[in-house]
Parts: C-alpha cells; structure tokens; sequence
C-alpha cells in the first residue's frame, strides 16, 4: 500500500492522529478518531469521516505502510419526498 493514503498529525512521534484518507480516488477529511490502540508492529485506528464512512486504518512501522479497510458506507442521501398519492 501506498504511503499517501492516509494524512496524519505528527507530534512527538508519527502517526500520531490520522486526518484524512484516501479512498477510491477520493480524499476523505477525518472527522473524529473513534478509537486507537497499538498491536504488535504499529497502530491501528477506527474513523470516522465527514461524510459518515466508517473506516479501519492500520500503520505498520516495520515497512513504514498504511493500510486502509472499510468497516461501513455513507448513510444513504436523502432523496425527494415520494409523490403525492403514493
């Protein structure tokens, strides 16, 4: 996996918090870090964009990697209100 796929804040160390991901193309700003805990090798992360996608992200310090997996879809968009009479 790429280095660029996901932003982050690096204070005293890298990786710290992630800020922005990029998936299928796009670049998704981070809303909030649900969770974050470290596992043998590096630091994984639970976000949540701003557009309501729920993603698992993993940095592994070994090869210096990001990994980036889906956990949910946007919520649907609202579409326009059923005609009248249905």
């Amino acid at each position: 996996m790429a280095s660029d796929l996901v932003e982050c804040h690096s204070g005293y160390t890298y990786a710290e918090r992630p800020t922005a991901l990029r998936w299928e193309g796009q670049r998704l700003p981070i809303e909030t870090v649900e969770a974050a805990w470290r596992v043998p090798g590096g630091r994984r992360f639970r976000v949540r964009t701003e557009d309501g996608r729920v993603f698992e992200l993993f940095y592994g310090e070994l090869y210096d990697e990001w990994r980036v997996h889906p956990v949910s879809t946007p919520p649907p968009a609202a579409g326009p209100p059923p005609p009248e009479g249905l």
